[in-house]
């Protein structure tokens, strides 16, 4: 992160159902990272929502069990 700010990750299924959010703080600025438990999950592909201030980018994952 460039600065400070809100940041939001949430991770939805291919119908677009919210499936995990995995981050919704206010974080510093730097580098950061983010485990994802995804056990509960069926294999398939799923889309992460990252929000950070005015930012916003969504990107397909695949996960494989």
């Amino acid at each position: 992160l460039p600065s400070s700010s809100n940041v939001n990750l949430k991770v939805f299924n291919a119908l677009g159902q919210e499936v995990a959010e995995l981050v919704n703080s206010e974080l510093t600025a730097g580098m950061h990272s983010v485990s994802f438990n995804a056990s509960n999950l069926s294999s398939g592909v799923y889309y992460y929502r990252l929000t950070a201030g005015e930012f916003s980018q969504i990107n397909k994952m695949m996960l494989v069990k």
